[in-house]
């Protein structure tokens, strides 16, 4: 019954063209982006306006119902779901009648994405947010796709795999965006609620090969591996105190930064070899303790390749506000006076002076001991390249494992070319015919950019793949006067290092 029923509100999401870009299309840019900083008004007038001009439309029902949280005509919705028919929308648990009117139960919103696989769009449903309900979320609340899911789906990996565990699964949203490359998919969570509504979207965008269990982070895949594990944890740093809400969404029921140590310890009883895990990530940076050290602390002894990149930070006072925010309590209130006071409270208890952020990959070596222990801090905006991280995480993995690989007589027989995102910038005094400063700049990925001289230079400039790197390194020796030996011995840490940021790849 409940197949069917699906299959009918799938058939009327797509007669309505209930997508992104119709959504945009009935309340404009201008009301997309006050949607996003939770503001109605702009998107209500210009629907209002539509209406006024087109009558009732089955998209502006949905949107006004599903996305602004707002009751609409039961005459209207029955429109709108001509398939599925207002009563199968309430067995459904989408909605429920107050009289003539059908309000909303969940969120039910259309979500577009590009990746390695091409353009993508689902419909996604979870519980509504505090916007519709007009009060703080419930501790069982299912999120939705917010800045953390997008974020970790454009940093998965999308090489092809056999199997792939989404650990918190949440709304399912991981796991969908890992059915594209995986053969099978098992999801688990914490929440029974969550799980139901991850079932209802794989089934209402025809994704089969996820299997759902229900538990506490790996008990339910206990004594199983995986080529890929996938987390976006409940790593929020919540106080333990009687009264203080606990989000299961985004609270692990642990102390400080405690459930992400749990997951970094506990994923290499679970990947394969050459199996990679990625999760996002909180960590305390507490007084007299740098938070990498405790990270790398976490890593000891895990046998994993490691790679931490930290993406901002928060002082303790800013991270409780937002966080006490995000579960819809607002600011000047005394109950947010209280919740904020029990947040510092708790920070004060670890001396902790400000919060992480970041994303971690790791990866469990095919034979032998790890190569690559890295720990770096890139905080600013990378604007749009954010979404195609998981392919370029992919690609200087690749590359590491080949240069780490090679011995240095070996990369000096190499032929490497200049990655085509990559571009050389130069500056000069006024009137100067030598440059004052050189500097390589990566277009895509992290945007890295790399200072250069004129040896490191001129080896860039020439590396177009006929010339080996010992060949160019000599040639620019005898320009530059100086011992053949030396010049390479010195380049070679750099060579790697850019073998490594993906700004040079082997073009043998």
């Amino acid at each position: 019954m409940t197949s069917a029923l699906v299959h009918s509100l799938r058939i009327d999401l797509d007669s309505a063209a209930y997508s992104v870009t119709t959504l945009t299309e009935l309340w404009g840019v201008n009301a997309e982006a006050a949607l996003h900083r939770n503001e109605r008004v702009p998107a209500l007038r210009a629907l209002a306006a539509r209406r006024r001009d087109h009558g009732p439309e089955a998209s502006a029902t949905l949107a006004t119902l599903f996305v602004l949280g707002l009751a609409v005509s039961r005459d209207d919705l029955a429109t709108a779901l001509p398939t599925l028919g207002v009563d199968g929308a309430i067995d459904l648990g989408l909605v429920e009648l107050t009289g003539d009117e059908a309000r909303p139960l969940l969120d039910l919103r259309p979500y577009s994405f590009v990746d390695a696989h091409g353009a993508g769009s689902w419909w996604i449903a979870s519980d509504l947010g505090e916007l519709a309900l007009g009060r703080p979320l419930s501790e069982e609340h299912v999120l939705g796709v917010g800045g953390a899911s997008v974020t970790l789906s454009g940093l998965m990996m999308q090489d092809p795999v056999g199997s792939v565990l989404d650990l918190g699964t949440g709304c399912g949203i991981q796991a969908l965006h890992a059915a594209r490359h995986a053969t099978r998919v098992v999801a688990t969570d914490i929440s029974t609620r969550a799980l139901e509504l991850a079932a209802l979207n794989a089934q209402l965008n025809s994704i089969s090969n996820i299997e759902f269990r229900h538990g506490s982070l790996f008990e339910p895949v206990r004594g199983e591996r995986f080529d890929q594990i996938v987390s976006n944890p409940p790593f929020v740093i919540t106080p333990r105190a009687e009264g203080v809400p606990a989000y299961e969404y985004r609270d692990g029921g642990m102390e400080g930064d405690a459930l992400v140590e749990a997951v970094l310890r506990g994923v290499a009883a679970h990947l394969n070899p050459g199996g990679v895990a990625q999760m996002l990530g909180n960590w305390e940076y507490r007084v007299g303790n740098d938070a990498f050290r405790r990270v790398g602390g976490w890593l000891d002894g895990t046998g994993l390749d490691a790679w931490v990149i930290e993406r901002d930070t928060q002082d303790a006072a800013q991270y409780a506000e937002t966080w006490i925010r995000d579960g819809g309590t607002q600011s000047g209130t005394p109950e947010f006076d209280r919740l904020y006071a029990a947040w510092l409270d708790d920070f004060e208890a670890r001396r902790v002076t400000e919060v992480g952020f970041g994303y971690v990959t790791v990866r469990m070596p095919l034979a032998g001991s790890p190569t690559l222990r890295r720990l770096e801090r890139l905080h600013g905006s990378l604007g749009a390249n954010e979404s195609g991280l998981g392919l370029h995480l992919s690609a200087v993995l690749r590359a590491h494992d080949w240069q780490s690989s090679r011995s240095d007589a070996e990369i000096a027989a190499a032929h490497l070319t200049v990655a085509q995102d990559v571009t050389e910038e130069r500056h000069y005094w006024p009137g100067a015919e030598d440059p004052t400063a050189m500097m390589l700049r990566q277009g895509g990925g992290f945007g890295r950019s790399v200072r250069m001289d004129t040896a490191l230079s001129g080896l860039v400039g020439a590396s177009d793949g006929d010339l080996s790197v010992g060949a160019i390194v000599a040639a620019i020796a005898e320009l530059m006067e100086v011992d053949f030996a030396e010049l390479l011995a010195e380049l070679m840490p750099r060579i790697r290092g850019l073998i490594d940021d993906g700004f040079l790849t082997a073009a043998d």
